[in-house]
């Protein structure tokens, strides 16, 4: 069935990412084991956040939040993806383009400052071990963690009513595999040029003060690594740090690329990778980044294992 006949009423219709491929049964089995690993990695990790005593401190409470998010953002519109590109119907209602939408500006906006704020409570732990306990006790990491998620509410309470009340006259067919909101920019026949100039610097602010606060709270860090004449403390602060300077990399360079750079560095197959990157692939590496390399993760992850033998082979 051709996608032209697949319009009801003011539907859109999301192209996917291989709609044209010939290889696309193999890529829909590659991203259906890339959900289902990126699933049970972080839904494994918040179990063993929450069972393990161990674990109950500031720094995994926040890579809790940030499993729970990851978890949210791949099921936005991954499961839909796959069962469209199964079923052949790429229909989406306006009602529901816009649900999706205010999803994704939200997970992602505060996916930002949580970042942000995963690096402050890093800059406390290391630079100020001594009141660390009392200055990030589980009070102020909620309200921060609350924080995070006003803030990035606000872009999808700001952005999706604006995209979604503009009048799209063009094509109903939108280059992508979710209701992204330059993509349907691209339908509306009316100018756009202003609000997507608002837009741009409402989203370079967005990025901008997390960005602000990780850099000036790893600068600190550095700073207080480089004093320290312990070389066990090089080592526990650097291991303490890599993994979320890994996760921020990734994530923030494909935000950078998709709402800091000109329209004119944009094509429709590049927003599509990079959507793929930090939409797809950053839920299924948060994960191991935080689990491969920590020790304290993997003894709660044993201690687990060995409960459950322990359990079946007493039965």
């Amino acid at each position: 069935m051709s996608l032209e006949n697949q319009t009801f009423g003011t539907d859109f219709i999301l192209l996917g990412l291989f709609n044209q491929s010939k290889y696309s049964p193999f890529f829909c089995s590659l991203i259906f084991i890339i959900l289902v690993v990126a699933l049970t990695g972080n839904a494994t990790l918040l179990l063993l956040i929450q069972s393990d005593p161990h674990l109950h401190t500031p720094m995994y409470f926040f890579i809790s939040q940030l499993s729970l998010m990851d978890m949210m953002h791949i099921s936005v519109a991954v499961p839909k993806m796959l069962l469209d590109q199964v079923i052949g119907i790429h229909n989406i209602s306006a009602p529901s383009c816009g649900i999706q939408m205010f999803l994704y500006l939200t997970l992602g906006g505060t996916e930002c400052f949580l970042l942000a704020a995963m690096s402050y409570d890093r800059y406390m732990a290391i630079c100020h071990p001594l009141h660390y306990p009392i200055l990030m006790n589980h009070r102020v990491c909620t309200l921060l963690v609350i924080l995070c998620w006003f803030l990035g509410s606000l872009d999808g309470f700001t952005l999706t009513p604006i995209t979604m009340n503009f009048p799209f006259c063009k094509s109903r067919e939108i280059q992508h595999f979710y209701c992204e909101v330059f993509a349907l920019l691209k339908l509306s026949c009316s100018h756009t040029s202003v609000y997507e100039i608002v837009m741009y610097l409402c989203c370079v602010l967005m990025l901008l003060i997390p960005v602000t606060v990780i850099l000036s709270s790893y600068s600190l860090i550095l700073l207080t690594v480089y004093r320290m004449n312990s070389a066990t403390g090089h080592r526990k602060a650097f291991v303490t740090c890599s993994s979320h300077i890994t996760i921020v990399i990734l994530f923030y360079g494909a935000a950078v690329y998709n709402y800091m750079f000109p329209p004119s560095y944009h094509t429709s197959e590049n927003d599509m990778m990079v959507s793929v990157f930090y939409t797809i692939l950053t839920p299924v590496l948060n994960p191991l980044v935080y689990s491969v390399r920590n020790k304290d993760v993997t003894a709660a992850l044993k201690k687990m294992l060995h409960s459950k033998l322990t359990f079946n082979c007493e039965k």
